[in-house]
């Protein structure tokens, strides 16, 4: 399926501060987002699915259910529940150490959307030289120090290593898949990606956790498409 990660928002019952994860996606695409990623690592399977189906539900009432993509991170099972329940869930994001790739295109079929995370060591001797069949794009990061993902970036030492704007920019010019960029990336930073050459960012808290998501969101979009 077409298909775009360019301005993309990953969110979960934890970081909209006791607000409906649905409001959060509703301010999200009407700024002009273009995929949504449900990820928890607190709710139940029974919750992600309900959540899922909610946000599914939504898109369409927004006329956006071919626009935006909606994904589910790591979690195969939900998405799979979650389309048995009706939703219409585009694919899953798995990391390094999720359920293979292979596994969840067996299940989810040739036309679904799956995003890897790169791992945290050499991304550019990983992007050259390994084997993504299967794989739709590349999620990477983080950019700055993250409170939503405290692990994101952690080397064997217990590290973390930020990606700096060249090297995400050599990223961009050799990979073979799209690639969008995020950890604690805020308004500021479009500009800065935009000359990257990357094909997308995500935001978890920037929206989540603002005061005013919908501003927050528009705020993000026009940055970026100003940039462009």
């Amino acid at each position: 399926m077409a298909f775009s990660i360019e301005k993309y928002f990953v969110v979960g019952p934890e970081n909209t501060l006791g607000r409906p994860v649905a409001d959060m996606v509703r301010a999200a695409v009407e700024a002009g987002f273009t995929c949504v990623q449900i990820r928890s690592k607190v709710a139940s399977a029974r919750e992600m699915i309900a959540i899922t189906v909610e946000v599914s539900d939504l898109l369409k009432a927004m006329n956006k259910s071919d626009e935006v993509t909606l994904l589910i991170d790591d979690r195969l099972d939900v998405a799979l529940a979650a389309r048995e329940a009706g939703a219409k869930v585009d694919g899953v994001h798995v990391g390094q150490t999720d359920i293979p790739v292979a596994v969840c295109r067996k299940y989810l079929g040739d036309d679904a959307v799956i995003g890897l995370s790169a791992p945290t060591g050499d991304l550019t001797r990983y992007v050259q030289e390994g084997n993504f069949e299967g794989v739709d794009y590349f999620g990477a990061g983080p950019l700055h120090e993250t409170e939503t993902k405290r692990d994101c970036g952690l080397d064997d030492a217990g590290n973390i290593i930020y990606r700096t704007l060249d090297e995400i920019k050599k990223l961009a010019a050799i990979s073979p898949l799209p690639i969008t960029i995020g950890g604690g990336v805020k308004a500021e930073d479009m500009k800065s990606l935009v000359e990257t050459g990357v094909d997308g960012f995500f935001v978890v808290s920037a929206i989540a956790s603002a005061e005013d998501p919908k501003k927050a969101a528009e705020e993000l979009v026009r940055r970026w498409e100003d940039a462009k």
